[in-house]
């Protein structure tokens, strides 16, 4: 492709792409399409030859846009928001020009102090303690396996990092049973074993009680094991049910005990003042993980982690070759050397793009307003007299069901999983479930860059129609 095609064919897709964000609510939210249908679509083998950008194009158009589940759409409202945003598109599409490869200050300085800077931006604007300093990683997954891996090295002085586990250490991790499944994942990459996790009761709304992740600790030491990481949560896979800071910092202290607290989606919210109580006592903690690329309007993947002492981090994953080394290490961060991933791309880019964009206030007017909807959702819900919410609304995710007092436990998980189904089939919307005390519900989480009421009104009239059909049925 020559320059000047390059130069045709990128304005033929932004003017694409701005259709697209223009339109992307006339399109099914999810597609209708079955397994292997798109695949068998494609030639058998790789062309040998280059083939013309029209031609490719056209093939996206007609072959990937028809079978692409459309996140960004205002009624998605499924699993947690992957939104993104016009600033943060823009800067992305600069980034793959730039194609710059930011694993340390000398190989591009303006990414390394631009990220430092703008993660101190964010820290102070959620509250988090000025001590602390932060990274961009690409996933929470990453960022809480990178707290874990720290945990670990700081417990065993850095000697499994040299020497391997020696089959004595006995170490316990701790964490409510809602927690997100990439902690479950991190402690087997860790080393540590699933069989290591250990699961600490909730209470009604589920949240961690500190009294049982405690007793679950003296448990544990008075049977031998090394208690070595206790992961909190701010918002709930399932549910965005709130850990106690507050209380499981103390304890963890109290003990020794490494505090990490994954607030991943739920994290934005410390952009509000009137939320930022959800965090007390995380100075007595150790790590933070939220992900912007949820609900900040910054396109995936970008993922903060905050440490209270970046040393234990660093000492964990620096790895300094030869041909690494540089007369100013002394002097800068090199944030390879902050993470699992030698290789680094420049997503503090797109962090900056958003955050000038719309300005701390204009961020934090969008979230209110999400937590609005949220609420107005919820009344509709709580005024039905065959729906039930499951558990707290504190942000904008609701756990809702239809329930039949004649009805098994069974029999409605099986109504509500139909009546969810029967809702994602019409492409209209789009919506997931989990389980709560062995009930089936229904999670309904408003946070989309460009929901307004009336997609909420849509959606509400979607379920209620879908819901007299089972009834008729």
């Amino acid at each position: 492709m020559t320059k000047e095609e390059f130069r045709k064919n990128a304005h033929l897709l932004v003017d694409w792409m701005a259709d697209y964000m223009e339109d992307k609510e006339k399109y099914p939210v999810t597609p209708n399409v079955r397994p292997r249908e798109i695949y068998n679509q494609f030639p058998n083998h790789a062309p040998e030859e280059g083939e013309a950008f029209a031609d490719i194009f056209k093939d996206f158009e007609n072959i990937i846009v028809p079978g692409m589940t459309h996140w960004q759409h205002p009624n998605f409202f499924g699993y947690f928001p992957a939104n993104n945003s016009e600033p943060s598109i823009l800067a992305e599409m600069l980034v793959a020009t730039l194609g710059a490869q930011c694993m340390s200050w000398m190989t591009s300085p303006a990414a390394t102090e631009l990220e430092e800077r703008v993660l101190d931006w964010l820290r102070d604007a959620k509250g988090i303690d000025k001590s602390w300093k932060g990274v961009i990683q690409d996933t929470a997954s990453t960022a809480t396996l990178s707290a874990i891996l720290t945990a670990r090295e700081k417990a065993s002085q850095y000697q499994i990092n040299q020497n391997g586990f020696q089959g004595n250490e006995k170490f316990r991790i701790y964490s409510s049973s809602h927690v997100h499944s990439s902690i479950d994942k991190a402690v087997k990459i860790a080393g540590i074993g699933q069989e290591n996790l250990v699961t600490v009761a909730v209470d009604s709304a589920f949240a961690m009680v500190p009294e049982a992740l405690e007793a679950a600790i003296l448990s544990d030491l008075e049977k031998g094991f090394v208690p070595l990481c206790v992961v909190s949560a701010l918002g709930t896979t399932s549910s965005t049910a709130l850990d106690p800071v507050e209380a499981i910092s103390d304890i963890c202290e109290k003990h020794g005990i490494w505090h990490h607290i994954d607030a991943a989606y739920a994290g934005t919210a410390l952009l509000l003042p009137e939320f930022q109580w959800m965090i007390k006592g995380h100075e007595k903690a150790d790590s933070y993980v939220f992900n912007p690329h949820k609900w900040m309007f910054t396109n995936f993947d970008c993922t903060v982690l905050y440490v209270k002492e970046p040393q234990y981090l660093v000492n964990t994953f620096s790895m300094t070759p030869e041909y690494l080394k540089t007369q100013l290490d002394a002097e800068v961060n090199n944030y390879r050397d902050w993470g699992i991933q030698l290789g680094r791309r420049f997503r503090a880019l797109k962090l900056w793009f958003v955050i000038r964009t719309y300005g701390m206030e204009g961020i934090r007017e969008k979230i209110r307003k999400h937590n609005q909807l949220a609420q107005l959702a919820k009344s509709w819900i709580e005024e039905h007299p065959e729906m039930e919410i499951l558990a707290p609304v504190p942000l904008n995710t609701i756990c809702f069901r239809y329930v039949d007092s004649s009805k098994t436990t069974e029999a409605l998980n099986l109504t509500n999983e139909a009546w969810m189904q029967s809702v994602n089939q019409t492409g209209r919307a789009f919506f997931t479930h989990t389980k709560l005390d062995g009930k089936f519900v229904i999670r309904w989480v408003i946070a989309q860059t460009d929901v307004e009421e009336k997609h909420i009104v849509e959606s509400w009239g979607l379920l209620l129609e879908k819901l007299d059909a089972i009834h008729r049925s």
